[in-house]
């Protein structure tokens, strides 16, 4: 016989889950103990919970097996809530193991009871209390069944603090064979002669190619038919951008040159992504819900399609099985579409074309990307935190597979620093770029003491102008002139990175940014501060006519 603990442990071994972040609670001892002298998975100690939660999301998306947390009950699983609602916008797959109140003081309102079902139910896709030790290995193998099958996204396992260390029989869940579907003949078929014929066609490409050899199969399936592709939000690491059929991304606020042009596709075929407001630009795009042009659905999870559009092939399975059972095209296909893909790559070079506002408070974030995009090294990971700080990001920094961009689709801040602690803990031989605002650093910037712990190499660009500055945006936009809430001291930041044992260097004008490749090439840790134009960032008709002071969300 066993503990569940050592159950639980063992289950994430075997399929594959070698690393768990944690902030340690006396609900979830006997969890703790399973872990102990284990060499075959990391307990990674974090500082706060939402660290702990971002950092398991980020060393989710670069395995593509479950990221897993562990936390205590009450106010842990509380601060660990944004990396559930993370992980569920983010399509990535994630456990949550909670320490729960001893088994029968379930439902009592004990000391730190929350009923996780009810808390978690709207965002969690599985939400589980393991109360009998003998189900802890059915309730594992269902875990990870649906953190991981058809949309990826989280599950929260809550565990008594007493069964934890209870005997069982159960034993541990072996990985089991991966759920496959394939497209139906006739599907394809149809989906060929649609490609052969179409005159302006279109792919949407989505998170689903985040997936094992999806980023080369989607290349080449677009080179072979003659394709011209977006991405989906904050997924420009699918394609390499500098290609002539890579069109852009589906972002925030697309240019309107832009989407007229799109709206011109004869033929849209959506794969592996979800057609959510984002991505159709306010459901604007296709038309609602008979679209205007031929729609092709392709997705793992017949949940997602038809939804809000009405779709004229629908194809339930993997995009990457799809594209592969689609094959080449035959002798003279498909049809030229030469002038059709310049045209669409004529509007992406315009959006990307560096834009260098004029303004004396500091320096424009965007000249900072661009330095950074100029010298980024082909292996590089780089994590950016939520906010207008980091808007050039994804449309300036020309990124090209196997760089890999780390930003959360939900727009959570704090997400920056932590990625990126996770991001070199699971590649240390990669650079590591982090790119966050003074609002988002002193979210979740202790998780650089495990940095510190690891002695891991990370560049992290700071940039400080004393403002929540994507708030700020709109404030000024809706409120002229009427500021509230958006501005805020800092501390020494260069003292802080020194404390967390990183070389530190202050930007103050432009022309430092010359420095910015040496620094970032540099061996070891370093902070680079750059005191950045808020100006630049709000509504030209709202000029900020004072020096800069401290960093943007």
């Amino acid at each position: 016989m066993t503990t569940v603990g050592e159950v639980i442990v063992e289950t994430l071994v075997l399929n594959g889950i070698d690393r768990v972040f944690c902030v340690p609670g006396e609900s979830y001892l006997g969890l703790l103990d399973a872990l102990y002298g284990r060499p075959d998975i990391d307990t990674v100690v974090c500082r706060h919970e939402a660290g702990a939660g971002f950092m398991a999301l980020a060393d989710a998306r670069l395995t593509q097996r479950p990221g897993v947390a562990l936390v205590s009950r009450g106010p842990g699983a509380c601060n660990a809530s944004i990396a559930v609602h993370t992980s569920q916008q983010d399509e990535v797959p994630f456990i949550l193991i909670v320490g729960q109140v001893a088994a029968a003081d379930v439902r009592r309102d004990a000391f730190q009871e929350i009923d996780f079902d009810q808390m978690f139910g709207s965002i969690a896709k599985w939400t589980a209390e393991v109360t009998d030790p003998a189900r802890i290995a059915e309730t594992m193998l269902r875990a990870i069944q649906v953190a991981t099958t058809g949309i990826p996204g989280p599950v929260v396992l809550a565990v008594p603090e007493d069964v934890l260390t209870a005997m069982t029989t159960s034993a541990p869940v072996r990985r089991q064979a991966p759920v496959r579907s394939s497209p139906r003949a006739e599907d394809v078929a149809t989906l060929r002669s649609l490609l052969a014929t179409a005159e302006r066609p279109l792919v949407i490409a989505g998170p689903e190619f985040e997936r094992d050899g999806g980023r080369a199969a989607l290349l080449a399936f677009l080179e072979a038919w003659e394709v011209p592709a977006v991405v989906s939000f904050r997924r420009q690491d699918l394609l390499p951008n500098a290609h002539r059929l890579y069109a852009g991304d589906m972002g925030l606020s697309n240019p309107p040159a832009q989407m007229e042009l799109l709206r011109q596709s004869d033929l849209v075929l959506v794969l592996g992504a979800q057609l959510t407001d984002i991505t159709t630009q306010g459901y604007g795009f296709p038309t609602l819900v008979r679209p205007e042009m031929t729609l092709v659905h392709a997705h793992s999870d017949p949940a997602v399609i038809g939804t809000h559009f009405a779709a004229d092939l629908a194809i339930a399975c993997d995009p990457r099985e799809l594209i592969a059972a689609l094959g080449a095209p035959m002798a003279g296909e498909p049809a030229g579409r030469a002038a059709w893909v310049d045209r669409l790559k004529a509007v992406q070079r315009d959006i990307a074309a560096p834009r260098r506002p004029a303004v004396d408070d500091g320096v424009p974030f965007e000249a900072v990307v661009a330095a950074v995009a100029a010298s980024l090294p082909a292996d590089a990971i780089v994590t950016v935190d939520a906010g207008t700080f980091g808007a050039p990001v994804y449309r300036v920094v020309p990124f090209t597979p196997p760089q890999r961009l780390l930003a959360p689709i939900s727009g959570a801040m704090g997400f920056g620093v932590p990625a990126a602690v996770a991001a070199a803990l699971r590649a240390p031989e990669r650079p590591v770029i982090c790119l966050v605002g003074d609002g988002g650093f002193l979210m979740t910037g202790n998780e650089l003491a495990v940095a510190i712990e690891r002695r891991l190499s990370i560049k992290l660009i700071l940039s400080e102008n004393g403002s929540y500055g994507s708030i700020r945006l709109h404030q000024e936009r809706d409120y002229p002139g009427r500021t509230v809430g958006t501005s805020f001291a800092n501390p020494d930041f260069d003292l802080i990175g020194r404390a967390f044992g990183m070389a530190v260097t202050r930007i103050r004008h432009e022309d430092e940014l010359a420095r910015l490749p040496a620094l970032l090439s540099a061996p070891g840790s370093a902070m680079i501060v750059v005191e950045t134009s808020l100006a630049a960032i709000l509504p030209k008709s709202r000029p900020v006519g004072v020096g800069a002071a401290a960093g943007s969300a």
